[in-house]
């Protein structure tokens, strides 16, 4: 995990006034695909034709971001097999409700939004 306190001089400040922020690690494949959604998105003469493309990638993204954050740190601080089935179930919560959210948001995103998202999730991907 990197995370960047935006002192002077650094290589890694966010595009939001150089604030702080944390990044997460992901599968190689996960890595792939992302890359391959954003790359035929921002090619497509009609961004809008690959709108469950990039909504599938953003709540695999979000997933992976929620076990990264929530699941490790436990499994790390050995907080038992109950903590991380409850961890794991609030998250299986999350997801389950923001599916549909995120399916209808991009769905109804026109190709200048697409491309839009897609610009932030390469941003996120430095």
């Amino acid at each position: 995990m990197k995370h960047n306190a935006g002192g002077s001089g650094s290589k890694e400040q966010s595009g939001a006034a150089g604030l702080p922020y944390l990044r997460f690690y992901h599968s190689k494949a996960l890595r792939t695909r992302t890359l391959s959604v954003l790359d035929t998105l921002e090619t497509a003469e009609d961004a809008t034709s690959q709108r469950e493309a990039l909504a599938e990638v953003v709540l695999e993204l979000t997933e992976t971001g929620l076990d990264y954050y929530f699941v490790k740190p436990v499994q790390a601080a050995k907080g038992g097999v109950l903590a991380e089935q409850t961890t794991k179930l609030g998250i299986g919560g999350i997801l389950r409700l923001m599916a549909p959210v995120a399916r209808r948001v991009i769905g109804g995103m026109n190709s200048v939004q697409l491309r839009s998202v897609t610009a932030h999730i390469r941003h996120l991907m430095q």
